[in-house]
């Protein structure tokens, strides 16, 4: 069969451009690198962390090049010598059923994909975060990660993929709007849980002890009429020495977590302000308008791909000698994947905003140098990248820079 169609050679092109892409932003990266100091980065590092900071950027930016060179090296081999296609074909010959098919199918790809990035993973634990002294992990809890989050995420886009499949047999002329309710319920129902089903799977929470920083959590929280009494502190420091803390959860179910590392590093004020950041994003129901985006994003992903399933000439750009239900889902994930990273930017541009304003909530409480100073500390501890191409900010950043964050709760002080 000549796979050769325009689908393909659409495939190709926009797998090649996501590539360049990634190339011309790192390159971007790279030309904001300088021996020399910032000026406005004096007080936030000091000359031998600044030094420090750069090799550990140079060294990340040669192994991300290596790494997503030998990743985009055997992608492109696979998609031009129809190995998608072949997996399919060989499959066929040991199962007749659609949903065994597509999971066995599905399951060999994470499986090898798996397989190949541990040697990289191993690399970059093992030499680039131990040589700079982040790295916590022990080889065995390594390992056990490995085949954890394997282990997990077969059974849940198993339980997601089999969902749809089923949905899409029975119910083909509803097929979107029946599975976006599905997944959509099954998100909420892992987000409300996910404290207590999958943390646990690879750190251990233990509630925070009666004492000063509890008291000042709770005091602060009562303060922001956001009481919470689930306070826990997760053992981050098995794996890095890099700090974290977040809210989870919903209704009786939230909790806050701290990171141990976080609790070590700051101190109470400067953790009560990085918590009112976190308290802020609820208030401001950012947490809310996140998951509306995302069922909404869901919703129109599967509108769109019910164009695509079981396309005869999707299977063909892909080397397959039969459409199928996920070889459709493949073909699509590739062609979609411009109008994803268009869509990206506005995801992006949102979430630094949401920033923004959490932040300025912390600052209406009058912990705006505290929460200046633990951003700072975060930072520092953890290498961060504090000049990035303002290009690479607008495309791929979450969360403003740290210069800009600082300049934004220093403008908002008076506000409340």
């Amino acid at each position: 069969m000549n796979m050769r169609n325009l689908y393909f050679y659409l495939i190709v092109v926009f797998f090649v451009l996501h590539f360049v892409w990634a190339q011309i932003l790192s390159y971007l990266n790279r030309t904001r690198m300088s021996p020399l100091m910032p000026k406005e980065l004096e007080g936030i590092y000091d000359p031998e962390e600044y030094a420090k900071q750069q090799m550990y950027q140079k060294e990340n930016d040669r192994f991300k090049l290596v790494s997503g060179g030998f990743s985009f090296v055997v992608s492109a081999a696979v998609l031009w010598y129809g190995g998608i296609g072949w997996l399919d074909t060989f499959l066929r010959g040991y199962t007749g059923s659609s949903v065994l098919l597509m999971l066995a199918f599905f399951g060999v790809i994470c499986v090898l994909c798996q397989i190949m990035a541990i040697p990289f993973d191993w690399y970059d634990t093992f030499v680039i975060e131990q040589k700079y002294g982040f790295n916590k992990t022990t080889p065995r809890t390594f390992v056990l990660d490995q085949i954890k989050t394997l282990a997990l995420f077969l059974v849940l886009a198993g339980v997601v993929l089999t969902i749809v499949l089923v949905v899409y047999e029975y119910a083909a002329d509803r097929f979107w709007l029946l599975s976006w309710a599905a997944v959509s319920v099954l998100s909420l129902i892992i987000a409300f849980f996910y404290s207590e089903w999958i943390v646990p799977i690879f750190n251990k929470q233990t509630p925070l002890e009666e004492g000063e920083l509890r008291s000042a959590i709770e005091a602060f929280a009562q303060k922001a009429s956001f009481p919470v009494r689930n306070i826990y502190v997760i053992d981050g420091s098995k794996r890095s020495t890099k700090s974290n803390a977040y809210f989870t959860g919903f209704g009786k179910k939230k909790r806050v977590v701290l990171y141990d590392t976080l609790r070590d590093d700051l101190s109470t004020e400067e953790i009560v302000a990085v918590l009112a950041h976190e308290i802020g994003h609820y208030k401001m129901k950012h947490i809310f308008y996140i998951i509306a985006m995302s069922m909404a994003n869901t919703g129109f992903v599967l509108w769109a791909f019910s164009f695509f399933l079981d396309s005869p000439a999707i299977a063909q750009a892909l080397g397959g000698m039969t459409p199928s239900f996920h070889l459709g889902m493949v073909g699509f994930s590739l062609l979609y994947s411009p109008l994803s990273g268009i869509l990206d930017l506005a995801v992006h541009y949102s979430s630094r905003k949401h920033e923004y304003q959490a932040d300025k909530f912390a600052a209406g409480y009058g912990i705006g140098d505290a929460l200046i100073a633990a951003l700072k500390k975060i930072s520092s501890k953890s290498l961060t990248n504090l000049t990035p191409h303002p290009v690479v900010v607008f495309c791929c950043y979450s969360h403003p820079t740290l210069l800009q964050r600082i300049h934004h709760v220093q403008t908002s002080r008076q506000y409340r």
